[in-house]
């Protein structure tokens, strides 16, 4: 019996063995072998049912050549430089080293920057962004075409971080403005500028986002959002739209590493436009003003002052003597709209009141403990700001 069990193992043994051999070698000898599995054609175009009519595909573009040939031209890179002074050690106030060695000289030096620039009048108009040319002694723009000049700075206005200069040459390529409102999240963008002194350099991207505030840039937010790549020498530059036209004024990025990441931010056209035509026609940029500190409002703070939801800023102070003292306004109302146009929080209730021109009268709407009134104020002149009057 025990001879018997053995041959059987065995045989077993062998079996396996020889399977093993077959299916590594020759599987399709075997009857039970895995059969291929049925393969899908899936077809490209054809008939589609009634009920799902086909959807547009936007055409994709090969190149933004054309793009960048109508606008690099009018793109120019401005270089500033400005005389500063060293740090004084402390030593060189010492008396028995003033005895002994006499009253040290302070040698001057001069510090460079660079940036960009866009041709927005053919008689030698630019515009560009206030903290490239701010604080600077001399101011050189070289243009596309190799030529270079010397800029004068026309008018600045440091709230929105804008600035005009003019050059002493005849005949220079304009750029194109946008639509004001054509503009759209998901349309591709160029940004043309002179990253890092390389020389002129186009990136391309999206828009990302529009009307960004709350950004602690500037007094006057409305930033347009981009992934196109900006870097330190493209402030000032211009962002395009894929026909070559400007819509938008490359000034800031957020960034970890002092490079692009990502998140860059221009000024729209619209603003830029409106800046840009006031400086050149007076010198200066004249806002209204009616003199009040605001806060956005949050639910619990609505809740507080008997306002059914969050439109609307809280007027936290009224400055003494101003157009809104004058009209009636205290601290604790809820402003609502201004001139019939609803405000959501404080940017969009900042630029309502700087778009109103000073001496003019507009109306207010409130809210005071719940109860709804309207107001006439006659608006005032935007005071400068602290940091023109010192540098004045």
């Amino acid at each position: 019996m025990r001879k018997i069990w053995l041959w059987f193992a065995q045989g077993v043994t062998l079996a396996l063995a020889v399977l093993l051999v077959v299916s590594t070698l020759r599987p399709d000898l075997l009857p039970f072998r895995e059969r291929p599995r049925s393969v899908v054609t899936i077809k490209e175009g054809g008939n589609v049912p009634a009920s799902l009519p086909p959807r547009p595909v936007a055409p994709l573009a090969e190149s933004y050549h054309q793009a960048v040939q109508v606008a690099v031209p009018s793109v120019v890179n401005i270089f500033t430089s400005k005389e500063v002074r060293a740090q004084r050690n402390p030593m060189l106030d010492d008396p028995v080293f003033r005895r002994f060695f006499g009253e040290p000289e302070s040698e001057p030096q001069r510090a460079s920057s660079l940036g960009s620039g866009v041709v927005v009048g053919s008689d030698g108009y630019l515009l560009t962004n206030n903290h490239v040319i701010e604080a600077a002694d001399d101011i050189e723009v070289a243009l596309h075409d190799g030529r270079q000049a010397p800029a004068k700075v026309v008018g600045v206005d440091p709230e929105s971080d804008l600035a005009v200069l003019k050059v002493g040459l005849q005949g220079l390529p304009v750029v194109t403005f946008a639509s004001n409102d054509k503009l759209k999240v998901g349309d591709v963008v160029l940004a043309i500028g002179n990253p890092f002194g390389v020389g002129q350099t186009v990136t391309m991207g999206i828009v990302s986002a529009l009307g960004r505030t709350h950004l602690g840039i500037n007094t006057f937010e409305d930033f347009i959002q981009t992934d196109a790549a900006i870097n330190p020498g493209n402030s000032g530059g211009a962002l395009v739209d894929a026909s070559g036209r400007l819509v938008g004024i490359n000034t800031a990025i957020y960034s970890r590493t002092g490079g692009s990441m990502g998140i860059g931010f221009a000024i729209p056209v619209s603003l830029a436009r409106q800046v840009m035509e006031q400086i050149i026609q007076t010198g200066s940029v004249t806002r209204g003003w009616i003199g009040v500190g605001v806060q956005d409002l949050n639910p619990e703070l609505a809740e507080s002052f008997l306002v059914p939801d969050t439109k609307g800023v809280l007027i936290a102070n009224v400055m003494p003597g101003s157009p809104a003292a004058k009209a009636g306004i205290r601290q604790g109302d809820v402003l609502l709209s201004i001139d019939g146009k609803s405000l959501t929080d404080s940017s969009s209730m900042l630029n309502v009141i700087a778009a109103v021109p000073p001496g003019k009268s507009t109306y207010v709407t409130l809210m005071r403990g719940g109860t709804s009134l309207e107001l006439k104020v006659l608006v005032g002149k935007r005071p400068t700001p602290r940091r023109r009057q010192q540098e004045e």
